[in-house]
């Protein structure tokens, strides 16, 4: 296992590396001097142009360039915003709470609704029940998560007046920023007003929760129908069930759990699409995340802003990736063993 973790470890770096040099090659492929993707040189005179040329090391080799990139990545120093000069690591740091409390409640809510839904439709197997979970569950997958956006916030916004259109708070609560969650900032925080904050944060953070999970409950729902379903057809199931234990005890005792690793293989590999689907939801729903941070910087032509959203983004979904893929094999003795024997 602790091989199986230093290749896992090893393909990180390596993968990450050539991530670096895509985003470094981003400053010189761009339109423009180097210089202008890396700072505003507007009203800049030769001295200060010259001061930045000599701080990024541009009159150097491209080898060397990277090499000092690499040394800004790990201080930092990921240049400043072409809009308002602030520095792109701030920003990343302050909206990426923003973004990680959105994918964890769509994450919770899918596996809320998909095992149980899954469940059932493995247990009422070519059942009306087995028909309807998976009609819903081609429809959650195949719906673009944007006209879905848009319906409900017509439908629970416009029409019906129930939930907020946009943001995470509204202006009238005030909350001190600690951890950068704001469920989490609203429950440690001591102003008199909390529970009505926390009851607004809830009802801003539904719809937006809602469109994420779309695509990640369809699919959790499917693969426990289908990892459940094998799962029953196996000796120890049977024997169980001659014991005399009901369908549903022997299903919550045996069954699910053996079931529930392949689901949990496939949820964090699904962290890049819940990433992607994010981008679009936050710019839906103006949820100040890293991915509307993203949106903004291309409208905008901020180069390093860009550079610094989509190094982060691709560097959280290929860490998710590797570190899902330890956890779970480390929990599967069968796929254990069988590295075990290839190697």
């Amino acid at each position: 296992m602790l091989y199986y973790t230093l290749r896992r470890l090893n393909l990180f770096i390596i993968t990450f590396l050539l991530l670096a040099v895509v985003s470094f090659s981003l400053t010189h492929l761009g339109p423009g001097s180097g210089l202008s993707h890396l700072a505003n040189t507007d009203g800049l005179g030769p001295g200060q142009i010259a001061a930045l040329r000599t701080h990024y090391h541009l009159d150097d080799n491209l080898v060397v360039q990277f090499g000092y990139y690499l040394e800004r990545i790990f201080t930092g120093d990921w240049g400043y915003s072409l809009s308002n000069g602030e520095p792109v690591f701030a920003a990343l740091t302050r909206t990426l709470p923003a973004t990680l409390e959105l994918i964890l409640a769509a994450m919770l809510l899918a596996l809320l609704i998909g095992i149980p839904t899954g469940a059932f439709a493995a247990v009422y197997r070519k059942s009306g029940t087995d028909y309807a979970v998976q009609g819903l569950a081609l429809f959650g997958y195949s719906i673009p998560i944007y006209w879905w956006a848009l319906i409900l916030v017509m439908l629970f916004s416009l029409k019906l007046g129930w939930l907020p259109v946009s943001g995470r708070l509204s202006l009238l609560y005030e909350i001190p920023a600690k951890t950068g969650f704001l469920l989490v900032d609203i429950w440690l925080s001591k102003v008199p007003y909390r529970l009505e904050a926390l009851r607004d944060a809830l009802a801003h953070l539904v719809m937006p929760t809602l469109v994420l999970a779309t695509v990640p409950t369809a699919v959790v729902a499917r693969l426990t129908r289908t990892s459940l379903r094998d799962v029953l057809k196996k000796n120890y199931i049977r024997a169980a069930r001659a014991r005399g234990g009901s369908m549903w005890r022997v299903v919550r005792r045996h069954g699910l759990h053996n079931a529930l690793l392949p689901v949990g293989r496939i949820l964090g590999l699904q962290f890049s699409a819940l990433i992607s689907g994010a981008i679009i939801t936050e710019s839906i729903f103006d949820w100040p995340g890293v991915g509307n941070y993203l949106i903004n910087s291309i409208y905008s032509r901020d180069y390093p802003a860009i550079q610094g959203c989509l190094l982060m983004i691709s560097t959280f979904v290929i860490l998710v990736s590797v570190v899902n893929d330890i956890i779970f094999t480390a929990m599967d003795p069968l796929h254990r063993k069988r590295l075990h024997a290839e190697s």
